[in-house]
């Protein structure tokens, strides 16, 4: 039986706290699969900025889910409003999704897939039609449920570290 589990929406600046310490937990994680994620006491200020900046003048959300009063996980994405150097046929605007994470105790429980589908469902109100996210080549789990959930690859980045 899944939990049952409430997202509420936050102002990033004014849980900054608890959005720090969530993120921090993202990080690690990322770090964790790729080594050359910088680390987080190195970052924290900035990306900490960067998000606000994102929420406040983007449109951005962010959504947290609780499970019995406790963080079970976030989502954060915003509007990216693209110009006519596109090359895509879509030029209106779209989500990025640019963060999610479960606490790992709750995973496995339906907790992203929920956070997912409120986020995206917001902004398909809003008249969103394209959703784009990145997440690391060997993050199966991530790459799994985006499969599941509709999404497809349409581009690989590629890197050369010197």
């Amino acid at each position: 039986m899944e939990p049952q589990v409430i997202i509420k929406s936050v102002k990033i600046a004014e849980d900054l706290e608890e959005i720090t310490e969530m993120m921090k937990e993202l990080h690690v994680h990322e770090h964790s699969l790729f080594d050359k994620t910088d680390l987080w006491p190195n970052i924290q200020d900035g990306y900490m900025r960067h998000i606000i900046m994102m929420q406040e003048e983007y449109e951005g959300t962010f959504l947290i889910a609780y499970i019995n009063d406790a963080p079970a996980g976030f989502i954060f994405g915003y509007i990216e409003e693209q110009d006519d150097s596109r090359i895509e046929i879509y030029m209106g605007k779209e989500l990025y999704i640019s963060d999610g994470f479960v606490v790992p105790e709750y995973r496995g429980q339906g907790v992203y897939k929920k956070l997912n589908t409120e986020i995206e469902n917001i902004y398909i109100e809003r008249g969103v039609k394209r959703i784009c996210r990145h997440t690391l080549i060997n993050n199966a789990r991530a790459r799994g449920f985006l499969e599941r959930e509709g999404y497809f690859v349409t581009r690989l980045l590629y890197e050369k570290w010197m």
